[in-house]
């Protein structure tokens, strides 16, 4: 290749001048594979712009009816796997625009009435973010819902409870199960604060600056399902970066949960703590050791989740700086995004895939190794009979080290999140409360109002 090369390449922006090989190259990296995720909502975008652009006069009722028909037709090839992006053509809104100008003629050339590429990828990049969250959502509550459903199952077998990896005081996987439901419920606020800062539309502002056409920015608003709209055009180039920088913190915050369970889950899995087991199916061996059953499935996701949390950063690093307006660094942001979603629903997929599988170990306080994890119980009881706590502390201590320690393994832990009183239905309101506030119902019904 020479600084010389040329490559044809179709462009709706290209006028007479070929762009060099290696800057093409370069500068398209992997792009054209993240337009093929966007394809469909390439065209849902269209749709409502379409609509919008016969209501204010820049095209006639027939020539709507002939490119409506033709984006149907787009979508329902993208939905059957039937649609790719033509080796010579630079992206996913040249190659829908080239087919409906191929197919129905010169009113496919004018789709792209007041509208930038800016505004077309925000549009694009805001429906597939929308519709990924939704599908994290998803993948949440069902880990959620078996979470639940385990705690209360298991409300009555005890757990020890560690504080700096040393035997502490009596837990239970009912505890264990509903903390992580409960997080899960927190980790969903982060991410519906990604999902109503997505779910605004940036159509309609162009190159950034707006449009002396009297475009109906509401309308398509109302047409694409969005909450409302990016108000300052001028903002909603600016957006790009934040939204996806928001995203990342959300998707983080799950991982983050998953994560901490992988780490839990290989330890109690491991011979010195036994609290668990799975099928053999679901664990691997080893090549020479022929007793082991090792944890991958839980420790692959610790490393992809420990990864997720990195993702803020990186997106942040990757948008510091950056004045108001368009720049290409953002095209690099689906290389992280993207990718993020995959990840993240794959191992909350297989974390419940797993918890369906698993088998609980109710024999743990047998072991003599777990007596002091009552010390704190005999304190509490001696305070309820009386003797004040410091004296009780004492005592206990005095015979733990003595050895005349005995324990009692019977606890009563009444309070709100306690062992006796998990409050899994506090936590399960909770989450349907905030499952209501994402009203994916009402996309669902825009969105096929478009298509039909």
């Amino acid at each position: 290749m020479t600084s010389n090369s040329f490559k044809s390449m179709s462009k709706i922006w290209q006028k007479s001048v070929n762009v060099n090989e290696l800057v093409e190259s370069f500068t398209v990296g992997h792009d054209r594979k993240f337009d093929q995720q966007m394809a469909a909502f390439d065209v849902l975008g269209s749709l409502a712009h379409t609509q919008m652009l016969e209501s204010i006069g820049l095209m006639s009722a027939e020539e709507l009816v002939l490119v409506q028909k033709e984006l149907k037709n787009i979508y329902k090839e993208i939905q059957k796997g039937d649609f790719t992006i033509a080796p010579e053509v630079e992206d996913i809104h040249s190659q829908v625009e080239l087919l409906l100008i191929q197919r129905i003629g010169e009113a496919g050339k004018k789709i792209h009435s007041g509208r930038s590429r800016n505004d077309q990828v925000l549009v694009d990049l805001k429906l597939f973010f929308r519709h990924q969250l939704q599908l994290i959502v998803e993948e949440t509550e069902k880990l959620f819902r078996l979470l639940i459903d385990l705690s209360e199952k298991h409300k009555d077998v005890l757990l020890p409870g560690y504080t700096h990896l040393q035997v502490a005081m009596p837990s239970s996987f009912g505890l264990w199960f509903g903390a992580y439901a409960e997080s899960l419920t927190d980790d969903l606020e982060m991410v519906l604060a990604a999902y109503k800062i997505t779910n605004k539309n940036p159509l309609g502002s162009a190159a950034g600056y707006g449009s002396s056409f009297p475009l109906n920015r509401t309308l398509t608003t109302q047409l694409l399902g969005f909450d409302s709209l990016n108000h300052n055009v001028v903002y909603a180039q600016m957006g790009r970066g934040k939204t996806e920088r928001v995203i990342a913190q959300g998707l983080s915050s799950v991982a983050a949960t998953l994560a901490k369970m992988a780490m839990d889950q290989t330890l109690y899995l491991s011979q010195n703590f036994g609290f668990v087991s799975y099928p053999d199916t679901l664990t691997t061996g080893s090549s020479i050791m022929p007793h082991k059953k090792n944890p991958d499935v839980w420790e692959i996701m610790r490393g992809k989740c420990n990864r997720l949390q990195a993702l803020p950063n990186d997106v942040a690093m990757m948008t510091a700086n950056l004045p108001s307006g368009y720049h290409r660094d953002l095209q690099l942001l689906k290389e992280l995004l993207f990718p993020a979603f995959s990840d993240l629903k794959s191992c909350l997929q297989m974390a419940t895939f797993m918890l369906e599988n698993i088998a609980v170990n109710t024999e743990i306080l047998n072991d003599p190794r777990y007596a002091y994890l009552f010390s704190v119980e005999e304190v509490n009881r001696m305070v309820l009979s009386g003797v004040p706590f410091r004296d009780a502390y004492k005592q206990i201590g005095l015979a733990i080290e003595k050895g005349e320690f005995k324990p009692d393994p019977q606890v009563k832990h009444t309070h709100e999140g306690s062992i006796g009183n998990l409050g899994n239905g506090e936590i399960s309101k909770a989450m349907d409360k905030l499952l209501r506030n994402f009203d994916f119902e009402k996309v669902e019904k825009a969105i096929h109002k478009l298509i039909i």
